[in-house]
């Protein structure tokens, strides 16, 4: 197999860059493309309380082990497999297991932070940014954290005014300048899925 082709996926929360990650990843049968998520590299707190840990700031990039992610995406380029931890929501904290996965002509990544970093930036052949209303992606996000992760409304809500839109401001909104292509409304923009799609088709199919 050549060298995976790494595709970067960044946005806010509930941009719908998980939409398009899994858009892509289905358009591309056979296990030709593989996808990994930031956020199962939150770091393990198993030092902490439940308190302590759901009080740490889960939108600053230090709260993540991007060292370990950019080993991962090394080593799956050169055609290694790799154990991805598996990260527990509700807990906040990494699971006992992980994940095995193996190289694959496409690997999207994807997470709110992954332009951020430079070394993991450099991992990545194309960087899409997905572009949504700050309003649309609040209520998306409060919808998934509720249904999904089993959070109430005041923690989300709290959460969201005490760290979450300030780092999207900090951190999350400038990375948008080292995308190379921004996608608005996420899996909705079908034109943008297309044409996206039809370079990864080649790729993941060139040996065949």
């Amino acid at each position: 197999m050549s060298r995976p082709l790494v595709v970067g996926i960044a946005g806010g929360t509930g941009s719908g860059k998980t939409t398009v990650a899994h858009k892509l990843e289905t358009a591309i049968p056979d296990n030709r493309c593989v996808r990994i998520e930031h956020d199962a590299y939150y770091r393990a707190q198993n030092h902490l309380s439940f308190d302590e840990r759901a009080a740490i700031n889960y939108d600053h990039p230090s709260s993540l082990e991007s060292d370990l992610f950019v080993e991962h995406l090394r080593r799956l380029r050169s055609g290694e497999g790799v154990d991805v931890p598996v990260y527990d929501f509700a807990q906040h904290n990494r699971a006992k297991e992980t994940r095995r996965v193996e190289p694959s002509p496409v690997i999207i990544v994807e997470g709110i932070l992954v332009f951020v970093e430079a070394a993991l930036r450099e991992q990545m052949d194309i960087k899409i940014f997905v572009d949504t209303d700050a309003d649309i992606r609040l209520m998306r996000r409060i919808r998934r954290d509720i249904e999904q992760r089993g959070r109430s409304f005041t923690s989300v809500r709290e959460q969201y005014y005490a760290t979450v839109r300030p780092m999207h401001i900090e951190y999350v909104e400038p990375s948008k300048r080292w995308a190379d292509l921004i996608v608005p409304e996420g899996g909705n923009n079908h034109v943008a899925l297309d044409v996206i799609l039809g370079r990864l088709g080649r790729i993941a199919y060139r040996n065949l």
